[in-house]
């Protein structure tokens, strides 16, 4: 009977070869895949005691076929062929770009980004991993920032078990020889991820260091970047991200970090998303190697100016952690922390979550994972279930004739946040030829009021005069498109 795989699903080809001298220098190992006139070529990985994998993603539902190559005889030649089946329920394969400034899985499911930050969670003891994946599980959050590297920074002051390369702390790093037991931890935790509909955003490279990574030579970097992408690629919930603040690491450049996302775009067969964090200086996301902004900024008002700028989807990573520690970025509220993620949905864009409140064992969750202890989880829930609600091509800024504050489809769907402001009320003048369902959404307290069932026309619309409101507003049947304009001197809300 042929192996099988599932479209979007992992195929892994494990072959023995020589364990002597040091494999991961000496045996090239690579395989084409072929299907009709389709071939794809991924890396094979040295996995330690004498193992050899090649993993693939096969994105068509057909027999394949494959190949291996290699400078080592008994590895070079090996030829079979696999049927790749549809894909199981939950598994829409890979994300990627979608309507130039938003996201949809390979089967075309939209995917709006909701993410969290945990950085160094795979680096905790077991038992905090596990707790990790349960408090992800009955979760918001369908991506998490995660780095390959442990991290060196207050609250993260305690070494891990496990590292990238074989070594030690006290005797230094072998940066030509990596430690499969990690990468095997590592792997399996992408793979839970995966079960719970999770990206894993892969942290690369970081300044937040004590052992020597962030200061590898060029030569090491790509090293380390080939076997991290000949590991890891093939998982489907990858993405790429090439530094997290990335202008802190002064040993490297500008033209070195260009040079790792070609090399990672090079290397990538099933071309994973792309962009590259940012302290103070932004990596120039423009650049046709970066497929999406990853942003670190307060401010998500500015999510359109970037959007307009970079003509990509913009994905604000980091914009201040709810919690109360002594740094500021991780000292806002759960009120604030919400209303900056619907001030980037309403400018079509998305924000990223983290948390940091003080905890007797120094266990944040913005590194460490674990517990969830904030209020804005439930809230960041509710404005994702009114996200999947709409269009699921995305919502776009509405253009200059509308209030600012707004986004949606002209003519089928409209969605304002009025954020720290607290309207008593608000006008609007509707096509008198179109019928509208209009809701006022309390963000906080989650809530929907229906204003009344079929609105048409000029409407007052009347609202608590609280912080935090919304409104949605959704065309019930159209029969041509008009403008309305409204009475002189009278600041009303057009809808086209």
């Amino acid at each position: 009977m042929k192996q099988e795989a599932e479209r979007w699903g992992l195929f892994e080809l494990e072959l023995n070869g020589p364990c002597s001298g040091n494999p991961f220098v000496d045996v090239d190992l690579t395989a084409e895949f072929k299907y009709n006139n389709r071939v794809l070529r991924p890396d094979g990985f040295y996995d330690g005691e004498g193992r050899y994998k090649i993993r693939f993603m096969p994105d068509t539902a057909a027999t394949w076929t494959y190949r291996t190559r290699s400078n080592i005889a008994e590895l070079d030649g090996i030829s079979g062929e696999f049927v790749c089946v549809e894909a199981g329920e939950g598994n829409h394969g890979p994300v990627c770009v979608s309507n130039q400034y938003h996201f949809a899985y390979a089967d075309g499911s939209p995917h709006f980004s909701f993410g969290t930050t945990c950085y160094a969670w795979t680096h905790q003891r077991e038992d905090l991993q596990e707790q990790t994946l349960a408090t992800l599980k009955s979760g918001p959050f369908n991506k998490i920032r995660m780095c390959i590297f442990p991290k060196h920074y207050d609250y993260n002051l305690v070494d891990p078990a496990d590292y990238a390369f074989q070594g030690s702390v006290s005797g230094g790093w072998d940066f030509r020889r990596f430690n499969h037991v990690f990468f095997a931890n590592l792997e399996r935790r992408i793979l839970d991820l995966q079960q719970l509909g999770i990206e894993a955003d892969i942290i690369l490279f970081h300044p937040y260091d004590r052992w020597g990574f962030s200061t590898m030579d060029r030569e090491s970097d790509d090293f380390y970047l080939r076997y991290v992408v000949a590991r890891l690629a093939a998982f489907r919930n990858i993405w790429w991200s090439m530094a997290n603040e990335h202008d802190l690491m002064r040993a490297k450049k500008t033209e070195d970090w260009d040079h790792y996302f070609q090399l990672v775009q090079e290397l990538d067969p099933y071309q994973h998303l792309r962009s590259n964090h940012n302290w103070q200086g932004f990596y120039d996301h423009g650049k046709p190697w970066v497929t999406h902004c990853s942003i670190q900024h307060p401010d998500l008002l500015r999510v359109k100016e970037w959007r307009n700028l970079y003509r990509k989807p913009v994905v604000v990573d980091e914009c201040c952690y709810e919690g109360n520690i002594n740094h500021d970025w991780g000292n806002i509220t759960a009120q604030e922390l919400v209303r900056r993620f619907w001030e980037a949905a309403v400018r079509g864009g998305y924000a990223g979550h983290g948390e940091t409140y003080v905890h007797p064992g120094d266990i944040l969750w913005w590194s460490h994972g674990g517990e969830l202890h904030g209020d804005s989880a439930e809230r960041i829930s509710f404005l994702r279930s009114i996200m999947e609600e709409g269009p699921g091509g995305g919502i776009d800024p509405l253009p200059m004739t509308m209030l600012d504050g707004g986004a949606g489809k002209a003519g089928e769907y409209y969605l304002y946040y009025y954020g720290n402001q607290r309207p008593a009320f608000k006008k609007l003048i509707l096509p008198p030829d179109h019928d509208y369902r209009i809701e006022i959404i309390d963000t906080w307290n989650m809530t929907i009021t229906a204003v009344q069932e079929l609105v048409r026309g000029d409407y007052r619309v009347e609202l608590p005069n609280k912080q935090y409101m919304a409104l949605r507003i959704t065309v019930v049947n159209s029969s041509r498109t008009s403008i309305a304009c409204g009475k002189q001197g009278e600041r009303s809300l057009r809808i086209f």
